[in-house]
């Protein structure tokens, strides 16, 4: 066995040295400051926990960093109204029924057109549920969640990297639209650690600069953001004008993950945490013979309907894999339109699946359908 030339060593080298072994709530804390993230607002909750822990001291580390556990999640979702509206970049966090508890206040983040990253770690459910990995918040997440016509930003990451990938990103895309961006995990993501490249830091000082915020009227004429426009014709107007940035987003904003398409007779689809274990699926069933390839959204919203419309020109069977009882397949059969089969399965309740469980169900349905 030979050895690579000592400059691609050098460069291997450099590559492991600048990754760090981190939990998954950590790669998020510290991609959120690295991003230029100063408020965080929030209420404990597993299993996200290790979030606002780590920002509680590391945002001491940074110039007018400001930390606050809350008293609750209602009033921690509010007090990001306040910084957002100040001009800072502001983030929350926290898993399934706590973001159920900050829905009115993300509706608001959205009426007032104001930026902000919110974090769902997400659990088993419905109700307290447990403490277990889940996706059971896709629908929450990716209809609004709250109260009214409007949409969020929704990118849904697979492994550590993406968190802070993500997480970075989150923050450039809620300044461009002036929206909410949710981060949609799960608990199996927030705990796993995983070696990862962390982004530069930026400077805060050098953002671009916003001239909409409430700040101070001294030297300026008076600004004004609500969300109360008792006028009808004047709410609708305003709700168009929501709709417009929410159509430039879904023409702007799509992400996939494509694998093994090109000769595939049938495409799995998932997300998040599922996606990377239909991977070793995929992988396991691709030996043995079977032409399966993988369509991952890495935007939940918006949805990458256009590459399914796509696909399914040359690929007729697809088949969805989520840990709920099936809540991204609708968007998948609104993207298909009919033209193609399209089949689910699902864990429910915070149990995971594994490669070998959706490898059986892959090859049973392709034999049996004579692919």
């Amino acid at each position: 066995m030979g050895y690579a030339p000592l400059s691609v060593r050098k460069s291997r080298l450099r590559s492991i040295v600048h990754k760090v072994l981190m939990r998954g709530n950590h790669i998020v804390a510290e991609a959120a400051v690295r991003a230029g993230c100063r408020f965080y607002f929030g209420y404990p909750i597993t299993p996200q926990n290790e979030i606002p822990e780590y920002m509680s001291e590391r945002l001491t580390q940074v110039e007018g960093g400001v930390f606050i556990q809350a008293e609750s999640e209602i009033a921690s979702i509010h007090m990001v109204i306040g910084a957002s509206m100040a001009g800072g970049r502001a983030m929350t966090s926290s898993s399934s029924p706590g973001i159920s508890l900050k829905q009115e206040g993300i509706s608001f983040l959205s009426a007032l057109e104001l930026p902000a990253v919110i974090v769902n770690m997400t659990r088993g459910g419905p109700g307290l549920g447990n403490i277990a990995p889940a996706q059971s918040d896709y629908f929450q997440a990716t209809r609004g969640g709250g109260h009214g016509d409007y949409r969020n930003i929704v990118l849904g990451p697979s492994s550590g990297q993406e968190l802070a990938d993500l997480t970075f990103e989150a923050f450039d895309l809620a300044d461009k639209y002036r929206s909410p961006v949710v981060i949609l995990g799960d608990g199996m993501l927030g705990q796993m650690m995983e070696p990862v490249q962390l982004p530069p830091e930026v400077q805060v000082k050098k953002l671009p600069h916003k001239d909409w915020t409430l700040t101070g009227a001294k030297g300026r004429p008076s600004r004004f953001i609500r969300s109360l426009i008792l006028d009808p014709m004047e709410e609708e107007e305003h709700n168009w004008k929501l709709m417009r940035k929410y159509e430039k987003i879904s023409k702007e904003e799509v992400k996939w993950e494509a694998i093994s398409v090109d000769d595939a007779k049938m495409v799995v689809v998932a997300f998040g945490i599922a996606a990377r274990i239909a991977k070793g699926a995929i992988k396991r069933v691709r030996e043995e013979g079977l032409k399966v390839g993988l369509l991952r959204p890495i935007t939940l919203w918006p949805f990458p309907s256009k590459a399914l419309k796509e696909m399914a020109k040359k690929v007729k069977h697809f088949f969805v894999f989520e840990m709920n009882m099936g809540q991204m397949v609708e968007d998948v059969r609104l993207a298909l339109e009919g033209n193609g089969e399209v089949h689910f399965y699902g864990r429910p309740g915070g149990v995971i699946l594994t490669p070998l469980e959706i490898s059986r169900v892959i090859s049973s349905y392709y034999y049996q359908k004579k692919l």
